[in-house]
């Protein structure tokens, strides 16, 4: 292995000459930041010198939880001064949000590229945004530029990247990475191996805090591939605990949002994630990339905003009753009991025999999205002739006539005054439309459908769930939202086939990114992964997949206190990069009362960061909670993570977020007895440990963990 070489000395003539031109460059920032708001004016008084004072103030600094919230809070506070410039021109508004972001930390990498054999070699400095100066030569590259690829490559000497549908090959001479706070060099590294980073290492060693991080510099070869994996229909990523998959997904979304600048806005990208909690932890991640955040779901969110929150949530639903729907509503016919009338603010606009030969026009035709197509237009048109009937109407007429002035501006815009009984009809129309609006909605909605009806005589079952009347409706229309562009499913591994079937026919116009780990499927019933391969390549025609096999999170000791619960030919293939830690503690009592002091000790232990109590369940949870009382926090619904001391929390909620010091309290063989689905719920507590794992049972020892 090559080594990486640390430069920390203010005589060293490279490291003056870095931080020359870092001088240099940080006072060009400073100049554009002035010319821009100078150029965008404000209309809050002193705002541009609050920007100013601000942007002076803020330094990027994640290294612990204190100083995350200061610089979070700061990042937050300099968007809202920028925002107060939004109604000038976009692009200066955009240009200053980069430009503040860069004088936090200008850059952090640099490449020497020799572009063509016999010219002179080009420096190419990388960083969180992109800038040019007056005359449109970069100052710095945005990290998620092609010419950047060659940094996250890892490959010295001959090496590529791909710019608008072409291959460059160039000839990597350097490779050097910085630690900068505004304008202040503190070390360079040069390092031609990843996993020396001494980055990546200092940026693994901070400890937990109640935020996710973006450790863009520190981007491995392997999430690199995920990162810039050419835009497929469908991409499975299948990672170990700790192998950054969240912090992969989310850099994937800024990498879409950058490449596709011109055409792709951040409500068309759906992040679907395990909880409240978790969303959380992550949404500051890609603000502090300059990204706005995507639409952010979980399944019970995404279940209540497609109208199906009233019922059970489908996550046990049988995918074989979806399949079953699917087979019998090919010969359905519907009957007039299966429709309802359109009806808006108790008036009857469209009546069941109006919505029923709609219908019946259209009967030669099976039940899908032609059919549905025809008869809502058949019913717009109905009730448009409706609406023109309505607008006749003589005491309608009066109504109007008789609004204030108030009213009339609400309405129309302004105030009228019919001169002829040609306009008083149009402005007559402008009511009846305005006042039943959400009609044409209802039309779309399909609510002229009694879908529960009708599923239940499909399943001859006495209710549906909502995986079961998400799915029927999208029989009728083939596809849910048609807006959506990307959608991105973190967790994978904890959806069902059915829920994974309803995702894939509404987002069928979508690609996909799924991210998982196949020994963290906690629940039972949920898909394997090559079931999910099939669902998906069934409904988007090709899946490609990706491995993930480096942990970063945990300490080698935690690490292969978890990875020793797989199979001897998986463990093979992961490795962690952290430095030597601290061995587990793993110990069984068979009196509760020394149980319990040792469970107490454990918590009442100081230590750095957050500390985690891993209960495997909600009920042992309410347990742990009485025998500990004040010394935790109960980590439920609605209770965001805290920086620092320690939080009670069952497994479910766990996933997917790290701990300094994780706790599993519960390691006795009647929780996890030996069994798949005991062994993956095991792996799962334990790796959410970055420093420090202590393991109790009361009573025997689980024997998944025998002989440690």
């Amino acid at each position: 292995m090559a080594e990486t070489v640390e430069h920390t000395h203010s005589d060293d003539p490279i490291f003056q000459q870095e931080q020359a031109h870092l001088t240099e460059l940080y006072a060009k920032l400073l100049q554009i930041r002035d010319d821009i708001t100078a150029e965008l004016g404000s209309k809050e008084a002193g705002a541009r010198q609050d920007l100013i004072d601000m942007s002076e103030e803020v330094r990027l600094d994640f290294g612990g939880a204190d100083e995350t919230i200061e610089t979070l809070a700061a990042i937050e506070g300099l968007n809202a001064v920028i925002d107060a410039y939004n109604q000038h021109h976009d692009f200066n508004v955009d240009k200053l949000r980069r430009v503040m972001l860069l004088l936090m930390q200008p850059y952090f990498a640099k490449v020497t590229l020799e572009m063509r054999p016999g010219r002179p070699p080009r420096d190419v400095y990388i960083g969180a945004a992109g800038m040019t100066d007056e005359r449109s030569r970069p100052l710095v590259v945005d990290w998620r530029s092609p010419v950047a690829e060659t940094y996250y490559n890892q490959q010295m000497g001959p090496t590529s990247y791909d710019v608008d549908g072409k291959t460059r090959t160039v000839n990597l001479t350097l490779r050097r990475q910085f630690d900068i706070v505004r304008d202040t060099l503190n070390m360079y590294f040069d390092t031609t191996v990843a996993i020396q980073d001494s980055l990546l290492l200092g940026a693994l060693k901070k400890h937990h805090t109640e935020k996710l991080q973006a450790i863009t510099a520190t981007i491995q070869r392997e999430q690199n591939e995920v990162v810039r994996h050419e835009d497929v229909p469908v991409l499975l990523v299948n990672g170990i605990a700790g192998s950054g998959k969240t912090s992969v997904l989310l850099q994937r979304i800024a990498f879409l949002l950058y490449r596709e600048r011109k055409t792709l806005d951040p409500s068309q990208v759906w992040l679907f994630t395990p909880n409240a909690v978790f969303e959380s932890y992550i949404d500051t991640v890609l603000p502090s990339m300059g990204e706005s955040n995507p639409q952010t779901f979980t399944w019970r969110a995404f279940v209540e905003a497609q109208g199906a929150g009233e019922r059970d949530l489908g996550v046990d639903t049988d995918p074989e009753r979806l399949r079953l729907m699917e087979k019998a509503a090919d010969g359905l016919a519907l009957e007039p009991d299966d429709l309802r009338e359109i009806r808006v603010g108790g008036e009857p606009l469209l009546k069941l025999g109006q919505v029923q030969g709609a219908v019946e026009k259209f009967s030669q035709f099976p039940v899908g999205p032609r059919f549905t197509a025809l008869v809502k237009d058949e019913l717009h048109d109905r009730l448009e002739r409706r609406f023109s009937q309505m607008a006749k109407d003589e005491e309608l007429q009066e109504e109007m006539l008789e609004m204030d002035v108030e009213q009339q501006i609400e309405v129309f815009g302004e105030t009228i005054s019919p001169e002829d009984e040609a306009e008083t009809a149009e402005y007559a129309r402008k009511l009846v439309e305005s006042r039943y609006a959400g009609a044409h909605d209802m039309i779309e909605r399909l609510e002229w459908l009694r879908l529960d009806r009708i599923g239940m005589r499909l399943l001859r079952a006495s209710a549906l769930s909502a995986t079961e009347w998400l799915y029927l409706r999208l029989l009728f229309t083939g596809t849910g939202e048609k807006g959506a562009r990307f959608v991105m499913v973190d967790e994978v591994q904890d959806y069902t086939e059915a829920q994974l079937m309803v995702l894939a026919r509404h987002f069928s116009r979508a690609h996909f990114l799924l991210l998982g780990d196949e020994h963290q499927a906690i629940f039972e019933g949920t898909a394997s992964f090559d079931r999910i391969a099939e669902i998906f390549r069934e409904s988007h025609g090709s899946v490609d997949e990706c491995r993930l096999l480096t942990s970063y999170r945990s300490s080698p000791e935690i690490t292969a206190l978890f990875t020793g619960l797989l199979d001897k030919r998986e463990q093979l293939r992961l490795t962690s990069v952290q430095r030597a830690g601290v061995e587990p503690t793993i110990r069984a009592f068979g009196d509760k009362d020394a149980y319990l002091a040792a469970l107490r000790e454990a918590v009442a232990e100081p230590g750095e960061g957050l500390t985690a109590v891993v209960a495997e369940s909600d009920a042992r949870v309410s347990w742990l909670a009485k025998q500990l009382g004040d010394a935790v926090t109960v980590l439920g619904r609605g209770v965001a993570l805290p920086a620092t001391g320690v939080v009670l929390l069952p497994l479910r909620v766990a996933k997917g977020l790290e701990f300094d010091h994780v706790i599993v309290p519960d390691a006795q063989e009647e929780v996890y007895p030996d069994t798949p689905l005991a062994r993956r719920r095991l792996y799962t507590a334990l790796s959410r440990a970055m420093h420090r794992v202590t393991v109790l049972a009361q009573g025997e020892m689980t024997p998944l963990l025998a002989g440690r």
